[in-house]
């Protein structure tokens, strides 16, 4: 693994650096408005070069930043799926960026119409701490595929991330182009602030709100991915021990500080025993010791451990059963690592069913019908996942259609969000805008509609004085 680089820019951990980095990408963007397909690839190849080089620094980075997450985990969540993503995005630019024909309307021939796609100019993105590389790259791809420079603003709770980061981006790119802001307290909301010509923020909802009302006093359009409560509703016909592999996986991983984890199980009412059984051996399979296991990934600041704490007391204290997943009954006192524990017989007066867990609980409620189930996700605020468990696809069918959420999996969790072919987002509580592959250009892109009218002038047909002969034409054959 190679020493970090020095970095060669000056160090924006202030207001007014922040500012100045700001305007230099807007003066930048004046000169050389709309970079062609090839200098956008070569862009992105170069990001894709930087991130070959430092993989093994981030790695080591966000293990430090978790107390412990192994390389294998930062490799599959968030190294592959950004190179993919970007290699992706550099076969398609050429296509993307061809402007789109239209029709233009009968009354305006002879004419043209087209669409053009234009950068927008500078773009702003905020990352959280949770995939502090893959939510920093996965936006920067598509703002680069449409032509934008960027400014990144990454955690204060990721700081060894943001370093390497920083120092990626900065070998890679001139300040003028890309840059990363680092993750000072406080510098949020003076980010948020500035006259973005497109703002990104991936986060909970709760902070969502503010960056969308700081974004408002500059008209600024923003992407919003915040998360909720996904569910993954177990469906009647399918074994119980394949849906609960796969939902266990999708829990532990990263130990649940994912957007997307599921959040709680809707499960039939007479499996509800064995799906604790199920689980509790599956994750025992992956996890036969935790404590000491650096495949097994910590729990990120002492703040975020107390927080979940307080969600098991305030559960178990309004009658839920708790069931800590500890194969090797190990110690975890001293360590920033924590059981997985299933919570039964919840209700919704508990904090843990009315806030984003964000780590290793999982809540299972009974259900008698699939309709009942349903019923219950729409009474709630829709989420940023739905997974569904059940090999009849007429039932698929139905939770499919009746319910809203940002996106989906029938059989599997997590899987979607790394799908590049597919648009990525939120609906509501759980955000707004989407990107990824061709909508991330889209969402990065100002759609400018064209239309290109010849030398003859058909317009002048229906110029003043009203009420003549080909006036009458046209309203009796359009309003017949």
């Amino acid at each position: 693994m190679h020493e970090v680089v020095a970095l060669k820019h000056a160090n924006p951990e202030s207001k007014s650096e922040m500012q100045r980095i700001f305007r230099l990408q807007q003066d930048a963007y004046k000169r050389h408005p709309m970079p062609d397909a090839a200098e956008r690839i070569d862009n992105l190849k170069r990001l894709e070069n930087g991130l070959i080089r430092f993989k093994d620094d981030i790695a080591a980075a966000i293990d430090q930043d978790f107390g412990c997450r192994s390389k294998d985990e930062t490799f599959l969540a968030e190294i592959l799926p950004s190179l993919e993503g970007i290699r992706y995005a550099a076969k398609r630019i050429h296509r993307w960026m061809q402007p789109s024909r239209r029709r233009p309307g009968w009354l305006y021939l002879p004419a043209k119409a087209r669409v053009l796609y234009q950068p927008l100019g500078v773009v702003g993105i905020i990352v959280p701490w949770n995939y502090p590389l893959y939510l920093a790259v996965g936006p920067l791809v598509g703002v680069l595929a449409a032509g934008n420079r960027a400014m990144i603003k990454m955690s204060a709770f990721t700081p060894r991330t943001t370093q390497v980061v920083k120092s990626m981006i900065d070998d890679t790119f001139d300040e003028e182009h890309v840059a990363v802001i680092g993750g000072a307290l406080g510098l949020g909301t003076e980010f948020s602030r500035l006259p973005w010509d497109h703002l990104v923020f991936t986060g909970s909802t709760a902070v969502g709100r503010h960056v969308m009302r700081a974004a408002a006093d500059n008209l600024t359009p923003v992407t919003l991915e915040l998360g909720g409560k996904s569910p993954a509703i177990i469906g009647p016909s399918v074994p119980i021990t394949d849906a609960a592999e796969r939902i266990a996986f999708g829990k532990v991983f990263n130990m649940g500080q994912t957007c997307v984890a599921p959040d709680y199980v809707l499960c039939p009412r007479a499996a509800m025993e064995d799906f604790v059984t199920a689980f509790s051996a599956a994750l025992g399979r992956m996890y036969p010791n935790m404590a000491d296991n650096p495949q097994y990934t910590g729990i990120v600041n002492d703040k975020e451990y107390l927080r979940i704490e307080a969600l098991v007391n305030d559960a178990e204290e309004k009658g839920a059963r708790v069931i800590p997943v500890n194969p090797a009954g190990e110690d975890f006192s001293g360590i920033r690592k924590m059981p997985v524990r299933l919570l039964v017989d919840v209700n919704d007066d508990m904090a843990v069913m009315q806030e984003e867990i964000f780590g290793p609980l999982l809540p299972v409620m009974a259900y008698d019908t699939l309709k009942e189930a349903v019923a219950y996700v729409n009474d709630h605020p829709r989420p940023l996942a739905l997974y569904f468990f059940d090999y009849e696809e007429k039932n698929a069918d139905y939770v499919l259609v009746h319910t809203h959420s940002g996106g989906a999996v029938v059989n599997d969790t997590l899987a979607h969000v790394t799908q590049d072919d597919m648009p990525f987002g939120g609906i509501g509580p759980s955000g707004m805008g989407q990107y990824h592959g061709h909508e991330g250009f889209q969402a990065f892109s100002k759609a400018k509609g064209v239309l290109y009218k010849s030398r003859f002038n058909s317009g002048k047909l229906i110029y003043p004085p009203y009420g003549g002969a080909v006036h009458r034409l046209i309203y009796r054959f359009f309003m017949k």
